[in-house]
């Protein structure tokens, strides 16, 4: 037993308590500040592995301690393959997993836990999941990109992208064009090791790579508060830039952008006016970046004039000039005279009625005239005993006309007509804005909008246009609420105005039309025109049905909700991968009221 003394002896003293007092082990001395040698390294053991199927991808890297802190979702890294080549990639999943196998859902670990101000890293492997994006190649001096068709070595380093034109060429970003805003990452601008460091976002708007993207139509989409008016106006003013041109005939000839806004809250004759809040250090910066910005001189709000109502325009500077609808513009477009749904017998008699009134009445001929003209009961008696037009069906056409906001045609105010002939509603280089914020009657608005939208875009359709001003100008129509006008509803009326902007998307890169449509209820307009939009810039959005009807990525929809203001999601499968975006803090011209 003497043998054995140490340990009868051994009362658990000095060292037991130097034991216990240390809980771990002695671990080695590593140098891991986050330096510039990258992030971490691609971990095989997890799986490494580049598929057709997207879905049967294994991309995993394994993080040091010291960057776990900075990885956030949908930061893009590069991984070099041997030879030159990299792999651009985009972080999709972020993990901790144990790094030796252990029970920590125990109370002891809880409570050590809970007395503990930090967490050793060292004990926890911190995954990154990547989604390749694209291959990065030379081409001479270019830098270009292809599909991800190499899978990189095991441990390979990877790094955080901080060139901007590896970011550009790897998202598909053009260099050149109008500029949206900066690209981002939960919202925090991707920042470079160039000066400026943060990269913008433009979209395509010349011919070397296709038609410009504002002739294959934009919506803008964002809640209330969610700053849509405010992105639009600096979108809308990159297309007034003086220098910007748009060849409209085969021989060459090149104008400037017109823009017509439509305007449900009489934001954008702002347009005209510097933005007051704007200092010498926001100029700089945009000057820097080649943005217009500052007050748009040639900015006119042509005010529709219905009835009794006055337009009050303390808000903005820009020169004002009152306007009527003709009821000429009826012969045309018969469903601006109904005041609710037609059904086609219905639409049939009223195109028949309009055709015999113009017919006696000339161009010339007013509402009131029409009114009288049905009123008289003879006509109705001899177009239903001659069968062209039953009695009942009558009777509900001039229910329908009579039932038209009063005072919304022929009113004591230049025709819209006679200011699109002489050049003066559209014109290269001009902003026309049309406020309807001063009409209380919805109806008498939606119907001046759809008039005067429909003229225009009758003109930029037509083989025999009456006004050659619209046909041989670059033209935007920018609608805001147009949720409002663009709806599928199931009436005559609706098919007709639908059908007819649905005409208007298609032929819009030869006829040099452009739709820029602002809503915040994207779900409600029509989807024969929601399929023609190539753009989408969606804002904070908080309806699901909404958020589901821009259709976009269901990695960018989750990021919608939580959106702050000026932050955007853009869908552009012409111009680049789908990407979040921050807008200028600043607006470029006057926005909001004292």
């Amino acid at each position: 037993m003497s043998d054995l003394g140490d340990f009868a002896d051994h009362d658990g003293g000095d060292d037991a308590a130097d034991a216990d007092s240390d809980d771990d082990f002695q671990r080695p001395e590593l140098d891991d500040t986050g330096s510039d040698d990258g992030l971490g390294a691609l971990a095989v053991s997890e799986g490494l592995r580049i598929h057709e199927d997207g879905q049967e991808t294994a991309l995993k890297a394994y993080v040091t301690a010291g960057n776990r802190s900075s990885v956030r979702l949908g930061s893009y890294l590069v991984a070099p393959y041997p030879g030159g080549e990299k792999l651009f990639c985009k972080i999709t999943g972020l993990e901790y997993v144990q790094a030796f196998q252990s029970d920590d859902a125990t109370e002891i670990h809880a409570r050590r836990a809970m007395r503990s101000e930090s967490v050793d890293e060292q004990d926890y492997k911190f995954l990154a999941e990547l989604d390749p994006v694209a291959v990065l190649y030379r081409d001479g001096d270019d830098l270009k990109r292809r599909m991800a068709d190499r899978v990189p070595k095991p441990e390979t380093v990877v790094r955080e992208a901080d060139d901007a034109t590896e970011i550009k060429t790897g998202l598909k970003i053009p260099e050149d064009g109008v500029f949206l805003g900066h690209l981002s990452v939960g919202g925090e601008k991707v920042r470079t090791a160039a000066e400026p460091p943060t990269i913008d976002y433009r979209v395509k708007d010349d011919y070397e790579a296709g038609d410009p993207l504002v002739f294959r139509h934009t919506l803008v989409a964002g809640g209330t508060g969610s700053g849509k008016t405010h992105s639009a106006k600096n979108v809308l003013r990159q297309y007034l830039h003086e220098d910007r041109r748009y060849p409209v005939d085969a021989g060459g000839a090149e104008r400037r952008m017109a823009v017509v806004q439509f305007d449900p809250q009489d934001e954008y004759a702002q347009m005209h006016d510097d933005n007051p809040d704007a200092d010498a250090n926001d100029e700089r910066r945009w000057e820097t970046q080649g943005l217009a910005h500052g007050g748009h001189d040639d900015t006119v709000a042509f005010v529709p004039k219905v009835g009794s109502a006055s337009y009050a325009a303390d808000h903005h500077d820009a020169e004002r000039v009152e306007f009527t609808v003709p009821f000429s513009m009826v012969r045309d477009n018969p469903w601006l005279v109904a005041s609710s749904g037609l059904n086609d017998n219905q639409y049939g008699a009223l195109r028949l009625l309009l055709d015999r009134f113009f017919g006696q009445y000339g161009q010339g001929g007013t509402y009131e005239e029409f009114c009288s003209f049905l009123d008289d009961p003879a006509l109705k008696e001899e177009l239903d005993e001659s069968g062209r037009v039953h009695e009942a069906t009558y009777e509900a056409v001039l229910r329908r006309v009579h039932g038209m906001p009063s005072g919304l045609f022929d009113q004591d105010a230049r025709p819209i007509t006679e200011l699109v002939e002489n050049r003066q509603f559209v014109r290269p280089g001009r902003l026309s804005v049309v406020p309807t914020y001063h009409i209380s009657n919805s109806r008498a608005a939606e119907t001046v909008v759809l008039a005067v939208s429909s003229l225009l875009v009758d003109q930029k359709l037509s083989n025999d246009p009456d006004y050659e001003s619209i046909k041989e100008t670059p033209l935007v129509v920018g609608m805001d609420e147009a949720h409002n006008f663009l709806a599928d509803a199931d009436s005559v009326q609706a098919n007709q105005v639908v059908g007819k902007f649905t005409e208007a998307a298609k032929q819009g890169r030869k006829e040099r039309l452009g739709l820029f449509l602002i809503t915040q209820d994207p779900q409600d307009i029509a989807d024969p025109v929601f399929k023609q939009v190539n753009t989408t810039v969606v804002l904070n959005l908080g309806d699901e049905d909404a958020i589901n009807a821009v259709n976009i990525p269901a990695s960018l929809q989750s990021k919608v909700p939580y959106m702050e203001k000026g932050q955007m999601v853009v869908y552009s499968p012409d111009n680049s991968e789908p990407v979040e975006i921050q807008g200028l803090p600043t607006c470029l011209t006057r926005h909001g009221r004292d």
